[in-house]
Order: C-alpha cells, then structure tokens, then sequence
C-alpha cells in the first residue's frame, strides 16, 4: 500500500463534512448563492465531503409573506439553476434551504446538489404554528409526501421524504435530511431515515435565538445522534435574518453517535463553516453490533421499497488530508478534568460496590492480597481498605503479604509495606525465595546449580508460588483472594496461567486499562478517603517503572514490562478500538498516528508532566502493534477463558468469556497480521 493512500481519511471510512452558516441577503437569492458558492468553495479546498446550509437560505427565513411573492420564487428557481453551474466543479454535496413550489402548494425545502446536478428535494414534514412561528400561513407539510417529482431549475428530480442519498464509491456514506423543527417533534424523520440505512443526517435550521434554547439544541442533536447511531449536522440561519421580533445565532455543530465532535461560536461575523471528520466505520459497526437496532428499524422502520436511494459519485482526493475531529490519545482516559474527575469516582466506586456484594455473598470473613508496591496492586488494596470501612468491617480483616523475589527491588518492597502499614491492615512479610529455591532445585533447573539462567519457567515459578500461599492463605483465614490484574494484561496475557497471578477469586481490576489506573490512584489522592502518609506512598507508587520483578537487576536496572511487550498507552489505544468498535490493525494504526506522532498537539489528561508527553511514529506503531495481534489473537485466550468474576468498569468493554467478548481459546491472528503487514507502510 502507498503511504498516500494509507493516511486517506476517506480511504480509511472517514468522511469530512461541514455546518455552515452565511450572511443572508433577504428576498435576494442570487446574493445568497455567492455566499453559498464562496463558502462550498472554501469547504472543497479543505477535502469537505459534504456542506450543509441552514432553512431558507437562498430567500431568507424571516421574510414572513414575501414568501408568496412569485417573482421572490421566480428568483430562487433560477438561483438554483445557477448554484448548479457554479457547484459543478466542486467536490462536496452541498445542501441548502429554499421556499420552492409544487403543484397547488408552497414548500419548504431542502434541495441537495452535487456537481452540477440536483439530486433531490426534501420537503419539511412538520410545520411550526405556536408562539413565534407562522409557517402554516406560507408553506405546506410535507409529511405525507412520497414517490413524487418535481421541476426545478429545468430539471426533473425526485421529491418527498422517501429520499436518501447514497454515495457509489464511499460505504457507508448515506445521508438523510430533515428541516428545523422536524428534530423537535416526538418521533423526528431522521430516525426514520437512519433505520432505512442514512449514517449522516443534516438539519437546515432557522431557529431563533432565546436564552438557553442553544442548549436545547444541543442536548436535541446529541441525544438524535445517539438514538439513531449516526452523524448529525446542524446548520443554523445567523446574520442577516431580520430582527423585526427575533433574534438570530448561527448556531453550528456536528454531533456524532452522542459525542460533539465541533462546533462554531455563536452569533458569528461573516460566513463560517464548522468542519470535522465523521466515522463511517464506526456507525457501521455500532449498528451491527447493537442488534437492537436493527429490530427496531424491522419493527418500526418505514419498508425499504419506499425509500428511493439517489446515488452519487463523490471521487474524493485519495491524499493525506489529516484527520479533523478528536482523537484521544488515550481512549480510556479523558483529558478534560472534571470528566475525569467523574469518571474516577464512578470506576472506583463500580470497583467497591461489586467487592461489597461478592463478600457479602459468599459471607467471607476477610481479604487476602498480595502487594508489590506497583500500580495494580496498590489501587486493589485501596479498593479493599475502602469496601471494608463501607462494610464497617475492621481494616485488620484484611491479610496483606508482600513476597520478595529474586527480582523484588528495595524501592517496591518498602513501598508495600509502608503502604500496608499506614492504611492500617493486618499484614506480613512472606519470603518466596526459600520455596522458589527448592522448587527449582527439585525440577534441576539449571539456576539452582548456579547457572544465570531467567526463563519463562524460572519466573513463573515466582508467580505461581504468590499465588499458591495466597489461596492456602485465603483457607486458612476465612477469607476471598483479591486479584490485582488489570484489563490491558488480560489483553496481553501478561499474567501466568492457573497458579499465578491469573487467578483470584475476585478480581476488582479485570475491566481497568493499565493507563486509567495511575489516574484512579491520583484520583484517591484528591479525594480525601486516605491520610498524608498513604497519599505520600501513592505517589511514590506513581514513579516507580512498571516491572513484574521477576529477574534480578542488572546493572542497576530493574525488569521493564514496557521494555518486553511494548508502551501500554499504544497496547491501551488498540484495545480499546478492537474490543469496542471491531478496528483492524490499519485503520488503528492511521488512527494511532494522527493521535500519537506529535506530543505538542492536543490534550494531555492531567497528571502528566512535559516529560511525559511522548510521541511515536508509524515504525513504532507497527511494531507495537503486530505484538498486540498477535498476542491479544492467538496466545492469550486461553487464559481469559478461564478468568475469575470482577465487573466490567468501563464502557469501552471487559474480556469477561461471560460478558463482552466471547473468542475461540485456540484462535489465530493470521488475518490480523497480513492485514498489517499488507496495508501499513513500514517508513
């Protein structure tokens, strides 16, 4: 594959789009069109797929009976007709509103236009009558309206709100287009439409401006985005309507399956176009996997031969435009503050709340954990402490025990007991290196006689025996195991199987990717649960290099996990678009570049210090990325499928065999692999 086609967003299954707002000339189309043609020209240099403008735009929203004026409609026909010429070299599907006529009536319409062509009219279905609107004075609805044709600028094209317009050579690229109030109704046609295949949906708007009504716009065009797994552009009239009684903001925004991707600022100057990105795969594949919704569109949905599809060919650049829209570094973790505030205190709490039941069920007396001094284990401990206060439990029911190894280092052996210590628990010291020893003389293995031999089974020797004492532990006092292993190595199988560090009888950190972990800790340490001396451990824990400590230091270095299997922010990027929205490695690794190859642009979540802010190229990814694949694909289901309880956290997704993902533990990442090695460049 050529590197120009792989960094193509449309390529890829993006479309760029864009909410535009003009300056309106009242009852002068022909002005208003070199808005529009200006603007839509703009748009096209930027690689904009598709350009909507708001209600009425050609003739002006608030020109009240002027409407009725034929030569004002006379006008605007033969606007259209020039639009026609003027879009024919332009790349995007440009839609605008204008009042056009049919048969006895006047309408409201949406007309769509694509190089030189109109496609299609889409009438408004449900007409405003209250308060400040007086739309049924001038225009007819046009609910009922199918099947039907109508001329228009010398042209016969199709009319009704049976049209969807469906792009030949971009999948998925289908859109559907309602009118201003048609959103505010209780069952709007854009649901219709997305049950019948639209992925984008356009609203031309010229709602006036109130206090407060720009929120209710806004929470309307998330929630229909949401409920209809779809885009959703809102394009609405601003400067130049007439203030005679109203108000006008030029409100734009683009929505995309409940998440705001952009929008531009209110009562703007001058003509603006609000551009971003939307995912066409995404939408795909969410509506696949919510079978959901596929039921409703068969239960509700309006029959399929009463829909006309118009089709276009859109023949976008196949070059590197970017990618506009956001794109978190860490899909886990949100940058902004207080979401993250938010979702700290929810995860923690989902964490103590399951604990909470899962010992009141099995009607334990206590907890045992074992603690390293690292990351995992710390949050697992401060889950435990929390449960038992909520439970009023003493703390000294829980039995903490940090077991040295051969690769334990001073620095996380005082972090654990000092951690253990201040929060009060009952714990002990319990030295594995004895029955390690032994075990390993028993099997011969060659580090017994001396020989500096770190394999696989000399490390799992460690990890088996941990977990071995910690469930004799367990029977011996009454008490649950509490697994400290997160999601990112449930992904990896970084955990040994069996009597390891695999197995617990519950594990509160199954659903917690490695990079919101670190968060949560920082989380707890705002919070106040804790005193200054755990908080000051906590922070401690923070610095200290993730490592399993399996295999003595050399040269004064410590075991690096990241060394071994790759940074976790990358592995915690791919996992999330594998488990959640079903991405293969391409597309991850076009997304993971455009997040990751230049530190200085976007947000960091908080906590991270310039220092931390790293970036990484395509070679890097690529790399990272084919372990991930093959690990996550081929050697770690096993393991999974034998996992132990613990709740799923977050809605990016769990790894339960239970819950979220259900896989073959003798499976193959064959396809996964070819995928990578035949459509992402090396350099």
């Amino acid at each position: 594959m050529t590197t120009s086609l792989f960094r193509s967003l449309y390529h890829q299954g993006f479309v760029r789009v864009a909410a535009c707002t003009a300056p309106v000339t009242l009852a002068d189309p022909h002005t208003n069109i070199e808005q529009i043609v200006t603007t839509a020209q703009t748009c096209a240099g930027q690689g904009v797929g598709l350009c909507v403008f708001p209600e009425l735009g050609l003739s002006g929203y608030s020109i009240e009976d002027l409407l009725q004026q034929s030569t004002l409609l006379n006008a605007v026909d033969t606007a259209l007709a020039a639009l026609a010429r003027a879009t024919a070299d332009l790349l995007p599907v440009v839609v605008v509103g204008a009042p056009l006529r049919h048969r006895n009536s006047l309408y409201n319409c949406a007309v769509v236009l694509h190089r030189g062509h109109i496609l299609g009219v889409v009438p408004k279905s449900y007409l405003p009558n209250y308060r400040e609107f007086y739309e049924k004075r001038h225009f007819a609805p046009g609910a009922q309206i199918r099947g039907q044709t109508m001329p228009v600028a010398g042209q016969s094209v199709p009319f009704g709100v049976d049209l969807l317009f469906t792009a030949r050579d971009i999948p998925g690229f289908c859109l559907g287009v309602e009118i201003c109030e048609d959103m505010w109704v209780p069952a709007p046609p854009s649901a219709a439409q997305a049950m019948a295949g639209a992925t984008v949906l356009a609203n031309l708007s010229a709602s006036d401006i109130t206090v407060g009504k720009a929120r209710t716009r806004t929470m309307l065009c998330l929630s229909q985005s949401a409920r209809c797994v779809a885009a959703y552009l809102y394009a609405a009239a601003g400067e130049g309507e007439s203030t005679t009684d109203l108000a006008w903001d030029g409100q734009t925004a683009i929505f995309e399956n409940g998440v705001l991707l952009a929008q531009s600022e209110r009562f703007p100057s001058g003509a603006r176009a609000v551009v971003a990105d939307i995912d066409l795969t995404l939408i795909r594949h969410e509506r696949a996997q919510v079978g959901s919704f596929a039921d409703c569109a068969a239960t509700t949905g309006t029959p399929d031969p009463l829909w006309r599809s118009i089709e276009f060919t859109l023949a976008p650049p196949a070059t590197d435009l970017g990618l506009l829209r956001p794109l978190s570094r860490f899909p886990f973790v949100p940058a902004d503050p207080t979401r993250l505030e938010q979702d700290c205190f929810e995860a923690f709490t989902i964490q103590v709340s399951a604990l909470k039941q899962r010992l009141k069920s099995c009607r334990a007396a206590g907890m045992v954990i074992g603690v390293s001094g690292g990351l995992d284990s710390t949050h697992a401990l401060l889950v435990a402490v929390r449960t038992a206060d909520e439970l009023g439990w003493p703390r000294t029911a829980i039995r903490g025990y940090t077991m040295p190894g051969f690769g334990t280092t001073e620095q996380t052996l005082a972090s654990a007991n000092a951690l253990m210590a201040h929060l009060g628990i009952t714990r002990a010291t319990l030295d594995i290196r004895p029955a390690a020893t032994l075990m390993l003389q028993t099997m011969d293995h060659p580090f017994a006689r001396g020989e500096p031999v770190h394999d696989i089974t000399f490390e799992n020797v460690q990890a088996g025996l941990r977990t071995d004492f910690l469930f004799r532990l367990a029977n011996q006092h009454n008490g649950i195991v509490i697994g400290t292993g997160d999601l990112s190595e449930l992904a990896l199988g970084w955990c040994t199987y069996g009597v390891g560090d695999q197995m617990a009888h519950y594990n509160v950190n199954a659903g917690l990717p490695k990079t919101l972990i670190q968060h949560l800790i920082r989380w707890c340490i705002a919070s106040g649960h804790f005193p200054a001396d755990v908080c000051t451990v906590l922070r401690t824990v923070l610095a200290t290099e993730i490592s399993p400590e399996l295999i003595p230091a050399t040269a004064g270095a410590s075991q690096s996990t990241e060394d071994t299997i790759g940074p976790y922010a990358l592995h915690d990027f791919t996992l999330y678009y594998v488990l959640r929205h079903g991405f293969g490695p391409a597309r991850i690794a076009f997304m993971a570049e455009q997040a990751w190859r230049d530190a200085a642009q976007g947000a960091w979540p908080p906590g991270f210090l310039p220092h931390d802010h790293k970036s990484y190229g395509l070679p890097v990814i690529r790399k990272w990325l084919k372990v991930f694949m093959f690990r996550f694909f081929t050697t770690s289901q096993f393991k999974r499928s034998a996992m132990p309880n613990g709740p799923k956290v977050m809605a990016g997704g769990s790894l339960s065999p239970r819950g979220d993902w259900r896989a073959p533990a003798d499976g193959n990442a064959t396809l996964w692999l070819k995928e990578l090695e035949d459509h992402v460049p090396e350099a």
